[in-house]
């Protein structure tokens, strides 16, 4: 179930991009994955489609319609924003983030980081009690 705050902010996100209910076309159809035979069989995917920009979306993320269609309105926002403001999705940013983390080092950084290290490791054995012998 979806909380009706959730709903209402849907429902101004939709009213601020102009997106009315007569510019879209909801479908219920039948849904298709490795969740069991019932999904197969039920039409509880959702699919909209905003008329004037020709976007289509299609969620059959869960199984109850009133939430993919929640899902299926969701997405279908932020397409709008991002053809419109071409802001990144949280999905692309996410990518982004990971692509940054698993791209190697230049030889310039990683020069870098080994010198900071070496500095380091000097403070640590400044930093050491003296020793009887010195």
């Amino acid at each position: 179930m979806i909380k009706k705050e959730k709903i209402t902010a849907l429902e101004t996100r939709l009213k601020k991009l102009g997106i009315e209910e007569k510019d879209l076309i909801v479908k219920a159809i039948l849904g298709s994955g490795s969740r069991g035979q019932k999904i197969n069989k039920t039409s509880s995917t959702i699919y909209v489609k905003h008329l004037p920009s020709g976007l289509e979306v299609k969620c059959g993320r869960a199984r109850s319609r009133e939430l993919n269609k929640y899902y299926a309105l969701n997405s279908l926002c932020e397409k709008i924003e991002k053809q419109l403001f071409d802001i990144a999705t949280a999905k692309e940013k996410e990518a982004a983030k990971i692509r940054r983390q698993k791209q190697r080092r230049t030889r310039r950084r990683q020069q870098k980081v080994l010198e900071d290290k070496r500095q380091h490791s000097e403070k640590k054995t400044l930093r050491q009690k003296p020793s009887v012998n010195d």
